[in-house]
């Protein structure tokens, strides 16, 4: 088995705190940074002219800690803290400038942008939980901007800008409630086989270097087996495929009833499937295969007016004992599978040992 070259997905999707990767969080960050920069000398400027002086100094500090964020934001390692006094203090500021009638009559349209930005650089939940507050305080500011909402005009202009903050808010949370529903069915339909629901062989993989890691730094091993169904073509050419589905579902519930919560099971591809044992000994890991050889042996599946009885073959590559990188464990595996294989089906065998159908007392050569 090759070595994945991408990285492991559900780390990066545990990893992101919204649907954009931290990657482009930081280039649409650059670009906020760049426009509102921008966009904050020309205010300024304006803002000099209209004799608002204090305001002036105000936006053109701001534009320049924008344009220095744009030289950081792509190597710092507090993104987060960057990303939320972008947006508190970009929130703030236009609840300000409403307070401030003559300095803009138009700013209340920036409200209607909270959500937006917060969701799209927070997720769903840091997101709500930002904007919301902003989305009252707007709200609240606008009531004040208006000074009088004595007259049918004003209140006409009051809900218009309630709804609309209600709205956006409601339609940004459900759209991104829908697409993180959408991003996670994805992930499980690319990480998990179809027919046995057991991870598919790029997920198991992911779970092989993930578990090397971890054992390399704490010193710990573990076993990697490779199970293979004996004779499995027999079953598709004398009963259908139909019943190769069923069996291979029912191997696929075996193996999961069997194994503890720190191991891990996935299906490699057609009859093949793969194991990781965690913390195991040597000869505790045969004893376990063996034992699982035996019950899947003993087994009768119904199907119809028939029973299917199936016997599978193991073979063992054992961490750091046999090997050290994922690649070699994983030949080893294979390698002992087929002598397993060769040596009449129906057995368990390991580096180092005969391939065996029995105890492991039998087994040593």
């Amino acid at each position: 088995m090759n070595t994945s070259q991408h990285p492991d997905l559900g780390a990066s999707l545990e990893q992101s705190r919204s649907g954009l990767r931290d990657t482009h969080r930081r280039s649409l960050m650059r670009a906020l940074f760049l426009v509102t920069g921008s966009a904050l000398v020309v205010f300024g400027c304006l803002q000099i002219l209209n004799g608002y002086i204090w305001l002036a100094t105000g936006e053109l500090i701001a534009s320049l800690i924008l344009f220095f964020g744009i030289t950081r934001i792509n190597r710092t390692p507090r993104l987060q803290v960057w990303i939320y006094s972008y947006l508190v203090t970009g929130f703030s500021f236009a609840l300000l400038i409403m307070l401030v009638p003559e300095a803009s009559v138009s700013a209340f349209v920036w409200v209607l942008m909270i959500p937006v930005l917060a969701y799209l650089l927070l997720g769903k939940r840091e997101g709500f939980l930002l904007s919301a507050p902003f989305m009252v305080a707007g709200c609240i500011t606008f009531y004040f901007h208006l000074e009088f909402v004595a007259d049918a005009g004003g209140v006409i202009d009051l809900l218009n800008m309630v709804l609309c903050a209600i709205l956006m808010l409601g339609f940004i949370h459900l759209y991104e409630t829908r697409r993180e529903e959408a991003e996670q069915k994805l992930f499980t339909l690319a990480q998990t086989d179809a027919l046995t629901g057991l991870a598919n062989r790029a997920n198991f993989q992911s779970t092989l270097d993930r578990t090397l890691a971890e054992c390399a730094r704490s010193g710990s091993g573990f076993a990697l087996v490779i199970m293979d169904i004996d004779h499995f073509k027999v079953v598709n050419d004398t009963m259908g495929h139909d019943a190769g589905d069923h069996v291979l579902q029912n191997i696929g519930k075996q193996l999961t009833e069997r194994l503890r919560i720190t191991d891990a099971v996935g299906r490699l591809g057609g009859e093949e499937f793969g194991l990781i044992l965690r913390d195991v000994k040597l000869e505790d890991s045969f004893q376990l295969m063996d034992e699982l050889r035996q019950r899947i042996a003993d087994s009768e599946l119904p199907y119809g007016d028939a029973l299917i009885r199936v016997t599978a073959s193991f073979g063992i590559a054992h961490y750091p004992d046999h090997a050290i990188e994922a690649e070699t464990l994983f030949r080893i595996a294979d390698r002992c599978l087929f002598s397993s294989k060769r040596a009449g089906r129906n057995r368990v065998a390991r580096a180092g040992l005969s391939p065996v159908k029995g105890p492991l007392a039998t087994a040593r050569t």
